[in-house]
């Protein structure tokens, strides 16, 4: 598969981008990159049956219920059909780069909770940081995670149709599986399961409550990349674009912007990197937006090479499971 654009040589899989305009993001305390990718793969046998803790819950909107791969006309995404106070479920994307959840003002008019609320967060983004409202809720469920008393900030805009997103909060002892051939995720206690047969590992380190893989290069660069189920496209910093700049041609790399979930804008480029490893999976040559972005420096991270890898890439497999207590995550491709 060498020489694709975006997929999975381990997995025998790819994924074709094409030319895209200004890119949006809009996820809290994280971001989406708007970007357009196909998945050309191979028929999947019948998958092992799934012990779900969710209901089985019809979310009605035009996305599929749970979780959808990435295809061309649509970036995939993960749903969680979320209870607040007991009503909904509201559908929620399934952020790990984000430490908190957030909703918006279309959740709180369904709970009877006035806007604008005298409580107030400072909401930090892809491209910057925003004081926002914030409501009270008495509960969160979502499978097997009960949350009391939370705070949540209210956004302008969530991914497309979704209500908000749900960050990390709640989920550092469980697993989340994430069936994308069979339209399902379930969220269950860690047991410290095994990968079953046919599923590759790819060991990661909880750095505040980002899942990050440490044993990762990119054209031979050790990098770090970070796994960003909330983020539509691939966002790397500006120190992976300096330490590629030999292999980079000018006219292999156009400007684009990017927009936050704050409204804030800031400058990027677009470009195609050399192979990605992450532990044993390799990655063929990938699109992602470079850009010198406010959440790098919010976490520290621009001097070390550093990649959040997107749903375009994700979204690319057939199931993915986190499993936080296990620091790993299982894979299994088309």
């Amino acid at each position: 598969m060498s020489g694709v654009k975006g997929g999975l040589k381990v997995v025998q899989m790819r994924a074709d981008h094409r030319e895209g305009g200004r890119v949006s993001c809009a996820a809290a305390l994280l971001f989406g990159i708007s970007c357009l990718a196909r998945a050309e793969v191979e028929p999947a046998g019948p998958p092992p049956p799934v012990a779900d803790s969710l209901p089985e819950i019809l979310v009605a909107a035009p996305e599929p219920r749970y979780a959808a791969p990435t295809q061309f006309d649509r970036i995939g995404r993960i749903w969680m059909p979320v209870l607040i106070n007991d009503k909904g479920p509201f559908r929620l994307v399934f952020d790990t780069g984000a430490s908190q959840t957030a909703v918006n003002a279309g959740v709180a008019e369904a709970l009877g909770i006035a806007l604008p609320s005298p409580d107030s967060v400072t909401l930090s983004g892809a491209t910057g940081s925003r004081t926002v409202s914030a409501i009270a809720v008495q509960s969160m469920v979502v499978g097997d995670v009960n949350l009391r008393g939370k705070r949540l900030a209210i956004l302008t805009d969530a991914l497309g149709e979704a209500d908000g997103v749900m960050g990390t909060e709640g989920l550092l002892d469980k697993r989340i599986r994430v069936d994308f051939g069979r339209d399902r995720i379930s969220v269950q206690r860690s047991h410290q399961e095994r990968a079953q047969p046919g599923f590759l590992t790819i060991p990661v380190t909880i750095v505040h409550g980002l899942l990050v893989v440490e044993d990762a290069t990119v054209g031979g660069i050790p990098a770090r990349v970070i796994i960003d189920t909330g983020g539509q496209g691939t966002v790397a910093n500006e120190a992976l674009q300096r330490a590629l700049r030999r292999r980079l041609r000018p006219e292999d790399v156009k400007a684009t912007q990017i927009t936050g979930v704050t409204s804030d804008v800031q400058r990027g480029d677009r470009m195609v990197i050399p192979e990605m490893v992450l532990g044993t999976v390799r990655i063929s040559p990938t699109e992602v937006t470079v850009g010198d972005l406010y959440i790098f420096q919010h976490w520290h991270m621009t001097r070390t090479p550093t990649i959040m890898l997107g749903m375009d890439v994700l979204g690319l497999l057939d199931t993915l499971i986190i499993d936080y207590p296990r620091r790993e995550l299982q894979i299994r491709t088309h």
